[in-house]
C-alpha cells in the first residue's frame, strides 16, 4: 500500500511523464500548432514551374487556399503555346490528336481527374469540377469532354501549327519509339540547369502547395508522351501514381515515364515513406531506387523524377537521370530553380 509521500511522489512523476508525452506528441502529430506555423510555399517540377509558382503565389500570399493556388498555377503552362508537353500546344498522339490528362487533390483527400480529354485548354480546372460536382474521381475521353462543355468550358483546337508540323515530320518515319528525356542526352554536368532540350520534352508539371493554414493540395497536368498510342494514359491523372496528398503527412508528385510510376504507385509510396519518418528527398530517392531495382536495364534509358513536400514545408526531389529540376516559391524568393539529385 502506498503511503501519502510515495503517492505524491508517484503522482508528480506521472504528471511529468504526461507533460513529456504531450510535448512528444505535439512534435509528431502533423496537425499540431507547432507544425502548422510553416509559411505558405508552392513547388513544382521543371523550369516552367517558376512562372506557374508565381501565379499560385498570388493566391497564397493573400492568405488564399492551397487548392486555388494549385489551379491557378496549372493554368500557366496549360495556356503556354511554347510548351509542347502541357496543354495548348502539346504534341499530339500518333494519330494527330492532342489529348490532355490532369488531376487535382485537396487537403481533405477529395480528388478529381480527367483522362484523354480533347479540345479543352485547362484540364486541371475540369478535374476540379469533377471533384466538386460529381461523385466520381475520374472522367475520360468523350465523357470528360461532354462534362466540360456542360459546365461552361469552351471547345477549341489545341493543335498549334508548330506541333502539327512536328507531327507531320514524325509521320515520315512514324517509328513508335519515343526518345525519352531528350534534355539528358545533352546534359552538361558542369552546369545542371543548362539543358538545351528542355523546351521539348519536359513532360508533366506537378505542383504542390501549403497555404497559411498549413493545408496541402496538389495538382498535375500534361499532354502526355509525344506521338503516343491513341488512348495511352500515363501516371499524371492517376491518384497515387502521378500525385498524392495526405494532409497529415505531405504530398508528392512525379514526372517522366509514367508507366514505371504507375507500376510502383510512386507518389503514394513517397508520402507513405514520409509518414515513416523519411525526409522528402530520402523518400523520393527510395521510390526511384525501387524502380531501378525492379527494372535496372529499363531504368538506364528512361527518366523518372519525384518531388515531395512534408507538413513542415520541407521539400526535396530525386530522379533516375541527371537534369531534373524543380521550382520553389515562398515569401523569401519567387523564382528559385533547384537541380534535383539523381542516381546516375
Amino acid at each position: 500500500m502506498l503511503n501519502r509521500r510515495k503517492f505524491l511522489k508517484a503522482s508528480a512523476l506521472s504528471a511529468s511523464m504526461i507533460a513529456i508525452n504531450k510535448q512528444a506528441i505535439a512534435e509528431v502529430i502533423p496537425n499540431s500548432a507547432s507544425v502548422q506555423q510553416s509559411k505558405p510555399i508552392i513547388i513544382s517540377t521543371w523550369d516552367f514551374g517558376i512562372a506557374a509558382n508565381k501565379a499560385g503565389w498570388s493566391v497564397l500570399s493573400k492568405g488564399g487556399r492551397s487548392l486555388d493556388a494549385i489551379e491557378q498555377a496549372g493554368w500557366v503552362p496549360e495556356a503556354d503555346v511554347s510548351n509542347q508537353t502541357v496543354g495548348y500546344g502539346g504534341l499530339p498522339d500518333r494519330d494527330g490528336h492532342v489529348t490532355l490528362d490532369a488531376c487535382i487533390m485537396d487537403e481533405a483527400g477529395n480528388c478529381g481527374a480527367v483522362l484523354a480529354l480533347e479540345n479543352i485548354k485547362h484540364p486541371i480546372s475540369v478535374a476540379r469540377q469533377v471533384m466538386e460536382k460529381t461523385p466520381h474521381v475520374m472522367l475520360a475521353g468523350e465523357g470528360a469532354l461532354q462534362f466540360a462543355l456542360a459546365n461552361g468550358f469552351k471547345k477549341e483546337d489545341l493543335l498549334t501549327e508548330k506541333s502539327k508540323k512536328d507531327w507531320e515530320n514524325w509521320l515520315k518515319t512514324a517509328k513508335y519509339n519515343p526518345v525519352m528525356n531528350i534534355e539528358n542526352k545533352q546534359y552538361d554536368k558542369s552546369s545542371p540547369l543548362k539543358l538545351p532540350g528542355n523546351q521539348y520534352n519536359h513532360d508533366t508539371i506537378g505542383i504542390l502547395a501549403i497555404d497559411a493554414k498549413g493545408n496541402i493540395s496538389g495538382g498535375c497536368t500534361t499532354s502526355g508522351m509525344a506521338y503516343k498510342l491513341r488512348g495511352r494514359i500515363g501516371d499524371s491523372p492517376i491518384i497515387g501514381a502521378g500525385l498524392y496528398v495526405d494532409n497529415e503527412v505531405g504530398g508528392a508528385t512525379s514526372t517522366g515515364v509514367g508507366e514505371e510510376v504507375v507500376r510502383n504507385v510512386g507518389s503514394f509510396l513517397v508520402v507513405e515513406l514520409m509518414r515513416q519518418g523519411y525526409s522528402p528527398e530520402a523518400a523520393c530517392k527510395e521510390a526511384v531506387m525501387r524502380i531501378i531495382k525492379k527494372k535496372p536495364d529499363t531504368a538506364k534509358n528512361i527518366q523518372v523524377g519525384f518531388l515531395a513536400i512534408n507538413k513542415k514545408g520541407e521539400y526535396g526531389a530525386y530522379a533516375i537521370q541527371p537534369g531534373f529540376s524543380f521550382a520553389v516559391c515562398n515569401s523569401e524568393q519567387q523564382d528559385l530553380l533547384i537541380p534535383g539529385k539523381s542516381y546516375y
